[in-house]
């Protein structure tokens, strides 16, 4: 590309709000795509989309993920320190529409579940509903919550207790095909991809040359 687009921090503070932030969340690049559900003390369903989960460990097996803070009501965060466990299902191309309007502001005693189309599913006796459309799903439970001083947000550190997957996505390796799996990313607040691999390559090693399998 000949030209070329540069924002210093003073540019950054003066921009309109709103393209700061369409800029901002679009500059990590491609992110996940997870429908994040909880089930209150009480029995109130609740799921909602998120961008921000991110692999922490495997032994244990560990996962990552931010929250916004809360200022204002956050149902799931709620939840899941009520009950300990959530679910993560991952968002694949024919459920995009419903995973993106969980996103919507819905009041307390309305489910997220009822209001897209979507539908709770209990497995493995886990206290937290999953999302029956998706195809990949993890069962958490909740490890360790932190919130960060810099800007208020929500650390979630949750443990994988049950995953379920699609036959035919998992290789003998244990490597899993998300892709064949339909899963899609995120960039920015509301673009969806498809993504189309490149190739795995092979563990590297300074007196190997890249290779792929």
């Amino acid at each position: 590309m000949a030209s070329t687009m540069q924002f210093d921090e003073q540019h950054l503070k003066g921009m309109d709000p709103r393209q700061r932030v369409n800029l901002v969340n679009s500059l990590s690049g491609f992110k996940s795509a997870n429908l994040l559900a909880t089930r209150s003390a009480t029995g109130q369903e609740n799921v909602s989309i998120v961008s921000s989960c991110f692999h922490l460990g495997a032994d244990p097996a560990l996962m990552g993920m931010i929250i916004r803070p809360h200022s204002v009501d956050r149902h799931s965060l709620e939840y899941l320190q009520e009950t300990g466990v959530y679910t993560l299902n991952q968002v694949h191309k024919d459920i995009i529409a419903q995973a993106h309007q969980t996103s919507a502001r819905y009041p307390r005693e309305v489910s997220e579940f009822a209001a897209t189309g979507l539908t709770p599913e209990y497995l493995a006796d886990f206290a937290a509903p999953f999302v029956l459309e998706a195809h990949i799903k993890l069962g958490m439970a909740v490890a360790e919550i932190q919130e960060l001083a810099i800007n208020g947000t929500v650390l979630v550190i949750g443990e994988i207790r049950f995953v379920t997957l699609p036959a035919g996505v998992m290789a003998d390796d244990g490597y899993v095909d998300i892709e064949a799996a339909g899963t899609v990313a995120l960039s920015g607040l509301d673009s969806y991809h498809r993504t189309q691999r490149e190739g795995r390559w092979q563990y590297a090693k300074p007196d190997k040359a890249p290779a792929t399998f």
